[in-house]
């Protein structure tokens, strides 16, 4: 089902990260398994020698979109550099804008972020904030300009899942227009899955693919659980109850009488 991002149109809701792998060959394969067509890159923290100019190489030939990242900032005004550079070498206006504010759990500097992001939209960018999953914070985001927000399932590279999906909810209940992607924490398909059927656009991971026992069949299985769990929320998930329910009825009305007996 395709989707849209200003102007690209998409098909898969996967973005996939292009750090940690065994090998840039086994980076490429993932990605391509994966069928995602988004992928982020980190200028700041790829080597500017020839083993870096390498894996540029593959990843251009991978023909996906490029979402350049500014990991490792701390001020607004590192991020914004760090685009600049960016969107000049891969010749894009997309930017995953990250500003680190803890150096423990990589929780996102809600005031430089906010500060990076009006910027970089006055200067034309698209921007993808990384941020928790603070409401304020997400509606101060949308309103400095920002058409994608990205918040965290758990800190990055935690593999924890979801640890607030009540505030994940909220989001998406009180940001119905806005793009909302899970990025960070993300350990296992299953995250992947309850992510989407939150509603949630799309999911950006990295670590849980790239640090698998084997990366290509981890991608073949994050890819299918995001769709998935995409159609599971278009199809519409039935309501929990407090109390059971029996599926069957047994009062006047028998089960074959609904249809054919089979």
């Amino acid at each position: 089902m395709k989707w849209q991002i200003g102007n690209q149109v998409l098909k898969s809701r996967l973005f996939l990260g292009t750090a940690l792998y065994p090998s840039p060959s086994i980076m490429q394969e993932a990605i391509k398994a994966s069928e995602c067509q988004v992928i982020t890159v980190s200028l700041r923290r790829q080597a500017p020698d020839k083993q870096g100019e390498k894996l540029f190489g593959i990843i251009k030939e991978l023909e996906c979109h490029i979402l350049p990242n500014t990991a490792g900032c701390r001020l607004a005004e590192e991020a914004i550099t760090v685009a600049e550079m960016s969107r000049e070498i891969f010749c894009t206006n997309w930017i995953k804008l990250e500003v680190i504010g803890d150096e423990y759990n990589l929780q996102p500097h809600p005031f430089e972020l906010v500060k990076a992001a009006q910027e970089l939209v006055k200067r034309g960018f698209v921007v993808f904030p990384y941020c928790t999953d603070d409401l304020i914070v997400c509606q101060k985001l949308i309103e400095v300009g920002c058409q994608v927000l990205m918040p965290w399932g758990a800190p990055i590279g935690s593999g924890q899942g979801l640890l607030n999906p009540f505030a994940l909810r909220i989001l998406r209940k009180r940001l119905p227009n806005t793009i909302l992607m899970i990025d960070a924490g993300i350990g296992i398909p299953s995250h992947a899955i309850q992510a989407m059927e939150l509603g949630y656009d799309g999911v950006l991971l990295n670590s849980a693919i790239a640090l698998a026992l084997d990366p290509i069949e981890m991608a073949k299985a994050f890819s299918l659980a995001v769709q998935a769990g995409r159609q599971a929320f278009k199809a519409g998930v039935m309501p929990k109850r407090n109390i059971a329910n029996p599926s069957t009825p047994s009062i006047d009305t028998p089960f074959w009488k609904q249809g054919a007996i089979r």
